[in-house]
């Protein structure tokens, strides 16, 4: 007896066969098509136990097509996929009530997890409201790394729950932050930032949670805190691990109770704030030191999102580049539109070791300094310039897109791995089957 009924919606017919005979092979019965419509009929007549669909489809969006189905039949788990893989497909997959989101190209045992896990949930998952949610997309990057960061954050957008976000400094953990604040349950609430590493530290208490007039020396006014003025919204406490101890011993009894007092108050405070932290330092060493609480860390750490640092992700450095290159030329009024070769490659053999705020800064930096209609190695600063080992050269004298830098990266990982395919795609941090595909769209099968 089949294991359900999955119904697939794709209009790639080869990606179809594929899922048919999986699908099949492990116990499904198995429904086809290449149109929305077909799909959407299907799904009226109460067909199907699950729906497996991409997002671009000939006669419908899936991301249309998904709040009908909600509709109609909320119950019913809809994967969707996608090769635009960006963080907003996984948001508005997210929105639009999907159980999950896989990037194209898929991971078939991924995949086959994902279903099991769909058709045995919980039914009556809440998901995510798109009212008010900003267009802007504050993440860039393609990479496998990047892509399970979209789907972690899509996953969280429609809880509570307490996040601590780890990485090296310039990695972007408070863009990770405002996105979970931005496009979650409190959006329409305040965001508001604390860096504990930029505040005095018998100072951080009060810069927390307020003081009272006349509590200590110099406070001769009343003073709300971060909690306070993050109320309803969401606390972002960057550097938590530079906070004292007895802060932290504060801090505690927020999360245990749900409310705090002023210095000098008499009275507790009911607070309605979500907590999100970051640090660059490893806390379990801090623990070990006795300059960390573990009940702190514990509560909160409910969810760990670890950021990858920009060396582990160099695939990404032209789509980050080019997006700087955007912003920075519309904020002062430059013509610019891509970058020279050698500018590019110098970009791509820097080391980064302050991440992406460094590729920015760059960026920033050229720009000002650029005369024309593309990035030279001369308007980069003299760290990238100088930094980055750009002999041999691998790209041509040709100005490049990012699409161009992209399959020079390919080659020059294929040149530095003699060939090996599985090495090349590690080294720049592309998964094998993104690999495999790149290898096909750029004609580069028999390198």
């Amino acid at each position: 007896m089949p294991n359900g009924t999955i119904l697939v919606a794709d209009d790639d017919a080869a990606i179809r066969t594929v899922l048919n005979q999986a699908l099949g092979r492990a116990g499904y019965e198995v429904r086809v098509t290449g149109q929305a419509s077909t799909l959407w009929r299907w799904v009226a007549a109460g067909e199907g136990d699950l729906v497996v669909t991409d997002v671009v489809m000939p006669d419908e969006n899936a991301f249309d097509l998904l709040p009908r189905i909600k509709k109609l039949r909320p119950d019913l788990p809809v994967i969707v996929m996608s090769a635009q893989n960006t963080f907003m497909t996984a948001i508005r997959a997210s929105e639009r009530g999907a159980y999950e989101y896989l990037p194209k190209p898929f991971d078939l045992k991924e995949l086959l997890a994902v279903i099991s896990r769909a058709l045995t949930r919980p039914r009556g998952v809440v998901q995510a409201s798109s009212e008010g949610i900003n267009e802007e997309i504050p993440l860039v990057g393609r990479s496998p790394a990047m892509q399970e960061l979209y789907r972690s954050l899509a996953r969280l957008m429609a809880t509570e729950l307490t996040v601590m976000i780890m990485g090296e400094s310039g990695t972007g953990k408070e863009l990770v932050a405002r996105a979970l604040h931005d496009y979650g349950k409190r959006r329409k609430g305040p965001f508001v930032a604390v860096n504990m590493a930029a505040i005095p530290r018998d100072l951080i208490e009060s810069e927390l949670f307020g003081h009272e007039r006349g509590s200590f020396t110099g406070a001769v006014n009343r003073a709300t805190g971060r909690f306070e003025q993050a109320e309803g919204g969401t606390l972002f406490l960057d550097e938590i691990g530079d906070m004292p101890m007895e802060a932290q011993t504060r801090l505690l009894r927020v999360l245990q109770e749900g409310e705090y007092s002023t210095i000098g108050g008499r009275t507790s405070i009911k607070t309605d704030v979500r907590i999100v932290a970051a640090t660059h330092k490893d806390l379990r060493v801090a623990i070990q030191q006795g300059l960390f609480r573990e009940d702190l860390f514990f509560r909160l750490r409910v969810v760990e999102i670890q950021l990858p640092p920009l060396r582990e992700r160099a695939g990404d450095i032209p789509l980050l580049a080019q997006s700087f290159l955007r912003e920075f030329a519309k904020e002062n009024g430059k013509p610019l539109t891509d970058f020279t070769a050698d500018a590019l490659e110098a970009l791509l053999h820097f080391s980064w070791p302050g991440n992406v705020r460094e590729l920015r800064t760059a960026i920033e930096h050229a720009v000002v300094l650029s005369k024309g209609e593309r990035v030279t190695l001369r308007d980069l600063p003299p760290s990238v310039r100088h930094g980055g080992v750009v002999e041999p050269r691998f790209f041509s004298e040709k100005d490049l897109t990012v699409k161009d830098a992209e399959k020079q990266l390919i080659i020059r990982a294929l040149k530095e791995t003699n060939g090996n395919r599985t090495r090349a795609a590690k080294k720049i941090a592309m998964s094998r089957r993104t690999f495999h595909r790149k290898l096909h769209e750029y004609h580069l099968e028999g390198f």
